[in-house]
């Protein structure tokens, strides 16, 4: 299976952590780590490999490592499983 990619959009220092859906084909997520030495990424990484229910080994970030909007990529998860969990995200 090939590598899947998605736009991820991230607030850090949120109330919660949560994923609040998806807007223009961007995945709306929240992490309540800030934005210091990477521990807002790595709380998104978390994030979606707990939500996909797949090892943090196999979720990555691929671009935005300071920025808002980041790209992440996934190793061995169908685009199905992507879309079916979130309705209109573009993979």
């Amino acid at each position: 299976m090939a590598e899947l990619r998605f736009a991820v959009r991230l607030t850090p220092r949120a109330g919660r952590d949560g994923v609040d859906g998806v807007v223009d084909g961007v995945l709306r997520v929240r992490v309540t780590a800030p934005p210091v030495d990477g521990a807002a990424n790595e709380g998104l990484l978390r994030l979606l490999a707990s939500e996909l229910r797949v090892p943090r080994r196999d979720v990555r970030l691929v671009s935005g490592e300071t920025a808002r909007q980041k790209v992440v990529a996934l190793d061995d998860v169908p685009a199905e499983a992507i879309v079916a969990r979130w309705p209109g995200l573009r993979v």
